[in-house]
């Protein structure tokens, strides 16, 4: 039964990389990515749904979930969290696999996808377009990577002692930061997000993962990215989600370049599927999505795989 799952821990230099699994293991291979600050359990009422002869693997990136933290002194860089895909893929021996990535999922997903494009059998991004968006200009550009020093930095100097919480708390302090999740589902991500201790619930995630540096990409490389994966990439977007497409244009110039690129080139070869619902329906109302994700899983390529 796909609501059975087993966990699971793969070595790595700084401690383990935590997961959970369900399904046979010598089914078709899903590795999941779940979103910034979020954990493996956001696929808790999705997979169950899934088809059944799969093997899915949800994973928690280093400083999220169960996943050990990072060493001490050490900033997140994005490519880490690719890096750590490469990791769990070597460890479960995978040769070619699914990715289905959520929200900042989804833009690990699909850098790693235009790494190892051998390695990704199809691509399935949950209110995600594959890739993180560059800011406007270069002073932008530098005033983000400035921050990133700056708040490691602060955060050193602080030390603090992750702060406990009353399991009500806890859940109303997630709840205020993703104003998109419903009770029900922050409450299936605390399961797998905080530890309980003698003073209460403390969150597992490590601070420093606010601290994330960017890989941003400019319209010319998404849309030369997406080209090279074409043909079996699903991306789904909520209307009520981050990533809605008519208003796509309202967000800001790289945003408007990249849908006019959809519209005039990737439309044909990328299933785009727009659905009700917020950037957490795949977790707060599964059926609405589990459907279109079974299909585009289940479906055999029509065009020679690139």
């Amino acid at each position: 039964v796909l609501g059975m799952f087993s966990e699971l821990k793969f070595p790595v230099p700084w401690g383990h990389v935590a997961a959970k699994a369900w399904g046979p293991s010598e089914g078709p291979p899903v590795l999941c990515l779940h979103g910034w600050l979020d954990n493996a359990n956001t696929f808790d009422t999705l997979i169950p749904l899934l088809p059944r002869g799969c093997y899915y693997v949800a994973m928690d990136f280093s400083g999220h979930g169960l996943s050990s933290h990072r060493p001490t002194g050490s900033p997140y860089h994005f490519l880490d969290y690719v890096t750590d895909v490469r990791r769990v893929a070597a460890a479960l021996q995978w040769r070619r696999f699914t990715l289905m990535g959520h929200s900042m999922g989804g833009a690990v997903a699909g850098m790693f996808c235009f790494l190892y494009p051998e390695m990704v059998d199809k691509l399935i991004l949950l209110e995600s377009l594959g890739f993180l968006l560059a800011p406007e200009d270069t002073e932008a550009w530098l005033k983000s990577k400035r921050t990133v020093i700056d708040r490691l930095l602060s955060l050193e100097a602080k030390q603090q002692t992750p702060k406990a919480r009353s399991p009500e708390a806890a859940l109303q302090r997630l709840l205020e930061a993703n104003t998109h999740l419903t009770a029900e589902g922050g409450a299936i991500l605390l399961q797998r997000g905080a530890t309980e201790t003698p003073a209460g619930l403390v969150y597992n995630r490590d601070m420093r993962v606010r601290t994330q540096d960017r890989e941003s990409l400019t319209v010319e490389q998404c849309v030369k990215l997406l080209q090279k994966i074409q043909d079996r990439v699903l991306i789904v977007v909520a209307q009520d989600g981050l990533l809605v497409p008519h208003k796509l244009h309202s967000r800001n110039h790289f945003v408007k370049a990249l849908r006019e690129a959809f519209e005039s080139t990737l439309r044909e070869h990328i299933q785009l599927v727009e659905v009700p619902g917020s950037h957490f329906v795949h977790l707060n109302e599964p059926e609405v999505v589990s459907g279109t994700i079974s299909s585009f899983l289940t479906a055999q390529s029509t065009r020679a795989r690139l």
